[in-house]
Formats: C-alpha cells, structure tokens, sequence
C-alpha cells in the first residue's frame, strides 16, 4: 500500500465522529447518515485505498447487479398473507411475554429422574411445572429444591444436552 494511503488511515484513526463524517462527505461527495465511528473508518479507509488501487472491475459491478436482481426480497408480506377469509391466521398470545419454550414437552406431560434414592416426578403445566402439590416457574427452582444447588432444569430433566464449548 502507498505510504500516503497509510498515513492517511493512521490519521483517521485518531479522528472523532464528527471530523470522520466530514472526511466521509470530503471523500464519497455526500454526507452519510451514520454516526458509527468503526463505521465511517471502514467505508472512508476502503474508498481511500480503492481510489489508489482500482476499485471493482465493470464484470465484477455487472455481476453483483445479477445476484441483486436474482434476489427474492420482499418488502411487505404478500396479500392475504395475515388474514384469511376474515379471520387472522396468526394468534395472540394469551400471555406477555416470549412464547413456550419448544424444548418443553407439551402441558400435562409427567417428567421424571431418578435423582439418589429418590424418584423425582414432576407435571408439566401450562404456566409452570408442579412438584410434590407445589407450583414452581422453572425446571431450575425444581433442580435447585431437589439437589440443593443450582442446575439448569432442562438438563437435569434430560430435555437437552450439554454444549460442549
């Protein structure tokens, strides 16, 4: 690489944001609406050293307008998409939050480990699970109260397998 084009990016380095959009404007001849410093160092870093070197080749520009043009992008669903006949084909979840956890066997489901001397039955519910006629939040309070330490529920009970790393 040119030394000019290297001491002009070591310069850039040490730029704020707002020195490095005026360098963007000064270099791409327009203003960018972005105010991500890693951002504008790339793009302004890139465009300098294409400006030495060549930038991409016309076959290489008409072949990236192919693969655009190939593309099946949407913008918006298609018509009838959402509903149907009237009636929304996507249901509300009844409560807040994320929906269930599809690791976990459907409500009413029994779950049960041998844990020492001791069989460990638990009711899958639709809110929660049930263990000895108490209601818990999580298989982890369960696997907590069992053992007297913390374990992740879904491992104890055998519904998911450790990730090694």
């Amino acid at each position: 690489m040119d030394d000019t084009v290297s001491s002009e990016i070591q310069e850039l380095r040490q730029m704020k944001v707002g020195a490095l959009r005026g360098k963007y404007r000064e270099v791409f001849g327009e203003g960018s609406r972005s105010s991500n410093r890693q951002f504008l160092f790339r793009r302004i870093a890139w465009r300098l050293q294409a400006k030495l070197e060549g930038d991409l080749s016309e076959r290489a520009r008409r072949r990236a307008l192919e693969i655009a043009d190939d593309a099946d992008l949407r913008i918006r669903a298609p018509e009838g998409f959402l509903f149907s006949g009237g009636s929304c084909i996507i249901k509300p979840l009844d409560r807040p939050g994320s929906p269930r956890d599809r690791r976990l066997p459907v409500p009413g489901t029994l779950l049960t480990r041998q844990f020492e001397n001791r069989r460990i039955v638990v009711k899958v519910l639709e809110d929660g699970f049930e263990y000895q006629s108490q209601r818990y939040r999580s298989l982890s309070a369960i696997a907590r109260e069992v053992t007297g330490t913390r374990w992740n529920g879904l491992l104890f009970f055998g519904l998911t397998e450790r990730r090694d790393g």
